[in-house]
């Protein structure tokens, strides 16, 4: 039988993608498959039967019991809390055929966070990465029935916020190139064009960079607040980059100030229109968009190459 050692490492991107989505916190996901390495250092393996088992186990468990001093920290977190974003979607994802298999977008994570611990880890333990509710049971400590209503009740939640179809990457594409441009030449008419009227716009600056205080309603609200930041920006004469990316999957942008991470942006786009905006401007969850923001990306600096997003 394989060591839990070599299993844990051959699985690496599989555990990382459970405890992230558990998470929402990649770095957070990183300390948990480290502690785990310490953990089975210590442990007697022969009575282990089954070590992939094993390892969703205690992976979990320790997820479960992280999100208890998470969701203290969020109570008192400065401004809308947003995941960290990662650009290494598809290496983190599970071998399932399951159309939630890929799903890391922030609509959807942040529609996770809504739900209970219990609720969370039944679902993604039984909808994404295809574990048997026999398994589930005895990770949660409760029945396979309440562990089949605990995944039943996340779903119903999760498929009211997805769109019912999936929205190709170049229409996100199109719209995050239309919106920024919009947004750097001061047009707010044609960025409410671009935005749907019930659109939300989340900034997150984790109290250590500026970044709106609430979450943003409605298009003309938004277009006057981007707008504004674009006009705030214009005297500051900072040298920017703008690099377009693939975000936790889908096509957002990399924003650089004089050469260091400022801010990434995506959309959740439906029927044509802007539904959502994420700003993650927290500069302790920009550290692992650093790693390969130079890697397969299209510099918009000739069409973006002044102001702010």
């Amino acid at each position: 039988m394989k060591s839990l050692e070599s299993v844990l490492a051959s699985n690496r991107g599989r555990f990382i993608g459970l405890a992230y989505r558990m998470l929402g916190s990649r770095a957070d996901a990183e300390d948990i498959l480290q502690d785990a390495y310490l953990k089975i250092s210590q442990l007697d393996q022969q009575e282990i039967r089954n070590a992939e088992a094993f390892l969703v186990t205690m992976i979990t468990r320790m997820c479960l019991d992280q999100q208890k001093s998470a969701r203290a920290r969020r109570e008192v977190y400065v401004g809308p809390w947003l995941p960290e974003p990662i650009l290494d979607a598809e290496q983190i994802s599970p071998d399932s055929a399951n159309e939630l298999a890929d799903d890391l977008s922030f609509a959807l994570l942040l529609t996770l966070e809504k739900l209970s611990s219990s609720e969370r880890a039944a679902f993604l333990l039984h909808d994404v990465f295809d574990t048997p509710f026999s398994h589930i049971s005895d990770i949660l400590g409760k029945s396979e029935a309440a562990c089949r209503q605990l995944a039943t009740r996340a779903r119903k939640s999760i498929h009211t916020t997805r769109p019912s179809v999936a929205v190709p990457d170049e229409v996100h594409q199109t719209l995050l190139m239309q919106f920024s441009e919009a947004a750097k030449t001061g047009d707010t008419a044609a960025l409410q064009t671009l935005l749907a009227d019930d659109a939300i716009a989340y900034t997150d600056g984790g109290g250590q960079r500026i970044a709106a205080l609430r979450p943003i309603f409605g298009a003309d609200k938004i277009a006057r607040f981007f707008v504004g930041i674009v006009r705030k920006s214009e005297a500051r004469n900072q040298a920017k980059d703008f690099s377009l990316q693939t975000i936790n999957g889908m096509p957002g942008l990399v924003v650089k100030v004089d050469d260091v991470i400022d801010q990434t942006v995506t959309l959740d786009v439906a029927d044509g229109k802007i539904q959502s905006i994420f700003v993650v401007r927290n500069p302790q969850k920009l550290h692992a968009v650093g790693n390969g923001t130079e890697n397969n990306c299209l510099s918009l600096n000739s069409t973006l190459n002044t102001g702010d997003i």
